[in-house]
């Protein structure tokens, strides 16, 4: 007669026999993978400790030299792969644009957006989110008349402040000005004085949130997000948004009133229509929700705002810089379109010096070093099997700054835009706008404000250093907050006539 085992040993054998197949299970899934090479890991840390915090793209540059263009980095006890220069990036963002397409965590910004807007959202949301915000900016007019008179309109105030300085010396803050009055334009439908009260409370915000999300603790907070807990800069974020959310419902609200059943005036009038319609249906998964529309606010402002001005900043004081090349842009724009009508859009195809110039100024100035994405799904890459939720860092600078595709990449030269007989070149290289998938969705309006805001502003001044201020003094080094900006300046404009 068999002895039966006791049931307290049969548990034993079951929860062995478990662990055996869970142990297996394991080993089978992390064979199937297989990373790139990379630095080694320490413990907890990853590689952070090799990881120059603020200038991210120059550790990951220096790395590429060891490990290639496509390497493994730990961010902690996360796995990242790093997308190195123009051909790794072409080939992931581009080519393979689903399977890189997805965003990766960001606490410092899943905090406050949580998987709503057009930025950092994933799945249904993000896809319906963004395809209304193009379809809705195409209707509004992105790259076609009514925004262009709405440039040409802001650029008259813009010189206009400009030249109340009369000849004295004032900051670069002056040209964060414009900008802003484009998006709040399509958001709300006015633009606003420069002393308006709520405008500059909401571009003071915008600027916190930008300096905040830069620092240190923030960059530490989305690897190790424990120490939310144990730092402000965190919280400082969530409650300045917050701030920013009170105006915003007072704009929404303001919407709300005007908004009627067939037409639409501005992006946030379009969203409460969709919202009216989609609480009259049955679906379960609500898109379009005042948090939603908060989050896609947000992000159009500060994507709209925040890195267009920086780029104006970056090319006055480039102009200041380079003397030579600010000569020969007045010298462009007096002989073809003069001095007296202001720019238009259409002008670009006849001023290649000046679309160059703007061109070579976003490739210098490099403002954003990257923004990470993930896999969707499992990817095969390079002979590498990756798996699903691996944060992708595809890294802007390299591509920018790609050694084998630039002449003079560390330098500022408008000739990288130039072909032999002096007219615009196209580069696949210019990643200025990011590609594929998640390219920058206000791409058409930013080219469009930055081409006639600088031409607008070099055809009615000069820029030159203060007294005392030197050409060779003036500092190129980057500012790398969240968008990298030029360091503080004083600058002095001067009629052109």
């Amino acid at each position: 007669m068999a002895i039966l085992p006791e049931p307290v040993t049969l548990s034993l054998i079951c929860i062995l026999v478990m662990m055996c197949v869970k142990i297996l299970m394991d080993q089978t899934k992390k064979n199937k993978y297989h990373f790139p090479p990379g630095p080694r890991p320490l413990p907890l840390i990853g590689n952070m400790h090799i990881l120059d915090i603020k200038r991210q793209d120059y550790t990951f540059m220096e790395l590429a030299k060891t490990y290639g263009t496509f390497f493994t980095f730990h961010f902690g006890r996360a796995k990242a792969v790093v997308l190195i220069g123009y051909e790794a990036n072409q080939e992931a963002l581009v080519k393979a644009n689903y399977d890189f397409g997805d965003r990766a965590p960001m606490p410092i910004a899943d905090d406050f957006q949580k998987n709503h807007g057009v930025i950092f959202s994933n799945g249904e949301t993000w896809k319906i989110t963004r395809r209304f915000t193009l379809s809705i900016l195409r209707d509004l007019g992105m790259g076609k008349r009514p925004i262009e008179e709405r440039i040409i309109n802001e650029l008259q105030y813009l010189n206009a402040l400009i030249g109340s300085h009369n000849g004295k010396p004032f900051n670069e803050k002056v040209f964060y000005n414009a900008t802003p009055n484009i998006t709040f334009s399509i958001l709300f439908g006015r633009r606003f004085d420069y002393d308006n009260p709520n405008y500059k409370k909401m571009i003071g915000i915008i600027d916190d949130v930008v300096k905040l999300t830069g620092q240190p603790e923030a960059k530490y907070y989305n690897v190790f997000p424990i120490i939310k807990y144990f730092f402000k800069t965190p919280g400082l974020v969530v409650k300045r948004v917050n701030e920013l959310n009170e105006v915003l419902h007072e704009m929404f609200k303001e919407a709300q009133e005007a908004k009627t059943e067939d037409s639409f005036r501005t992006y946030s009038e379009a969203f409460l229509q969709k919202q009216e319609r989609e609480k009259a249906t049955e679906t379960t998964e609500k898109i379009f929700t005042e948090k939603n529309l908060l989050a896609s606010t947000f992000d159009l402002m500060v994507g709209g705002t925040e890195t267009t001005s920086s780029t104006l900043k970056w090319a006055i004081l480039l102009m200041m810089k380079y003397p030579d090349v600010q000569k020969k842009v007045h010298d462009e724009i007096e002989n073809v379109i003069g001095l007296e009508r202001p720019p238009k859009w259409e002008d670009h195809k006849v001023l290649p010096y000046c679309l160059a110039v703007m061109h070579e100024v976003q490739r210098f100035g490099n403002i954003l070093q990257y923004l990470p994405h993930s896999t969707p799904t499992d990817v095969s890459f390079r002979g590498y099997t990756i798996p699903k939720g691996t944060i992708v860092v595809p890294l802007f600078s390299s591509v920018l700054y790609d050694e084998t595709k630039w002449e003079d990449p560390r330098g500022f030269n408008p000739n990288h835009f130039l072909d032999a007989n002096g007219k615009f070149l196209k580069r696949d290289e210019f990643f200025a706008f990011s590609k594929g998938r998640r390219v920058c969705a206000g791409e058409t309006l930013a080219r469009m404000e930055l081409f006639m805001f600088f031409t607008g502003m070099l055809q009615k001044f000069s820029f030159t250093p203060p007294p005392g201020v030197k050409k060779e003094d003036l500092d190129l080094t980057a500012d790398p907050f969240f968008i990298m900006r030029p360091k503080r300046y004083y600058v002095i404009a001067t009629p052109t006539i």
